[in-house]
């Protein structure tokens, strides 16, 4: 089968991903999704290694790799490096994840491609960066989580560095990667030439620090640990009603007036520890545990409902089975569903974007290994004989 475009939106572009694990085919499913012709290159099955999420019948390798075509290339044969410059040659962007000095020696990278074709946007995503004294490190999600100092401001105070329970290193890195890939586009618009862009965990974890970077830049102030309460802004965190925990948020003096009220503790409000933000942070262990005893009188369900209807920010803490029982996500129709010839009916997690006039939807469930190999292959002007010699010499 064709390219069947997710979304109108990017179904101009053909992507060479030549990517594997999380962060590049993070990048290249942002781009899938929005309608882009993404063709995954994989080694052929006899000499893969373990460059996939779980197992390519897993849900995790599902979820990743929908919306995308399918092709096997061994990279060690000339001719396998042969036919990925003329697969190249046919596309708009080229992603990868090989380890910095990895395209040189195969004679792909930005330079050497660009040469011949110039309009060419060259995406790579690495650990540290392209160059460096950390460049040849391997690069993984919670190394560059504790490298960024994310780990150092995450969990409870005491108990040591904690990990974010997402692999957001990666994930960020991809996304990052994937919004320089549709700047370098926007620019060639205007300029005509394609350019080399390049991301890392490390960079992409320091610029997700944010406010708390600025911290350190601007007020010489180390952040640490808060727990589940906001490091600035008190009452703001993890508190505990009835029958269970509940997020709230409080921000902003009227806020606070508000919060106050609800609670039935109005003279908090002129009470001298607590009246002004500089007063609840010196004195936020008293307010929380106050603010805990009661929130403890009633259920969350009593508590969501007027601390919201009062414009205090509320909600419940959902495991996942509960997130996707929430009514606000089942309307915003977050989850799509997509059958897979080999796997039957999936529902997985669309994007988070609306485009109201070129939607981006899941049209194809993740590809087999090498699925579309002669499908592309035809597309470039291979004819059968030469497809059966490559095949028989394992260049696919």
């Amino acid at each position: 089968m064709p390219h069947l475009p997710a979304s109108a939106a990017l179904s101009r572009f053909r992507v060479i991903d030549l990517t594997q694990v999380r962060a590049g085919p993070t990048a290249c499913r942002q781009l899938a999704d929005w309608g882009a012709d993404v063709i995954q290159v994989q080694m052929p099955e006899h000499m893969r290694g373990d460059d996939t999420l779980g197992g390519q019948d897993g849900s995790d390798y599902q979820y990743t790799h929908r919306n995308k075509r399918s092709i096997t290339l061994n990279l060690k044969e000339p001719e396998g490096i042969a036919v990925l410059k003329q697969l190249i040659a046919t596309a708009d962007v080229v992603v990868e994840n090989f380890r910095p000095d990895v395209k040189f020696r195969l004679g792909i990278d930005y330079e050497t491609l660009s040469k011949d074709h110039p309009s060419l946007v060259y995406a790579s995503i690495s650990g540290f960066g392209q160059t460096g004294p950390l460049a040849q490190r391997p690069g993984f999600d919670q190394i560059a989580q504790g490298m960024s100092g994310l780990m150092s401001v995450t969990g409870k105070p005491g108990d040591g560095p904690m990990r974010v329970g997402i692999p957001i290193a990666d994930l960020c890195a991809g996304i990052f990667a994937a919004q320089g890939i549709l700047v370098a586009l926007l620019e060639r618009e205007a300029s005509g030439r394609g350019q080399w862009l390049h991301t890392s965990l490390l960079e992409s974890m320091v610029y997700m620090m944010d406010f708390q970077t600025s911290r350190w830049l601007i007020d010489s102030d180390v952040p640490t640990q808060a727990g589940n309460y906001h490091p600035t802004s008190i009452p703001t965190g993890v508190y505990k009603a009835k029958d269970g925990y509940m997020n709230i948020a409080v921000f902003g003096s009227k806020i606070w007036e508000r919060f106050c009220d609800i609670l039935g503790a109005p003279e908090w409000v002129t009470d001298e520890r607590y009246k002004d933000k500089q007063g609840r942070s010196i004195h936020r262990d008293s307010i929380n545990a106050e603010i805990n005893r009661r929130l403890a009188t009633q259920e969350r369900a009593y508590w969501v409902e007027k601390f919201n209807a009062g414009g205090v920010a509320c909600g419940l803490i959902n495991d996942v089975k509960g997130v996707f029982e929430e009514p606000q996500i089942q309307h915003l129709g977050m989850v799509k569903d997509i059958v897979s010839i080999h796997q039957g009916p999936q529902r997985l997690v669309g994007q988070p974007v609306q485009l109201e006039r070129t939607p981006s939807t899941i049209a194809r469930a993740a590809p087999k290994r090498g699925e579309h190999s002669e499908e592309i292959l035809r597309e470039l002007g291979l004819e059968t004989d030469t497809l059966t010699r490559l095949k028989a010499q394992g260049v696919y």
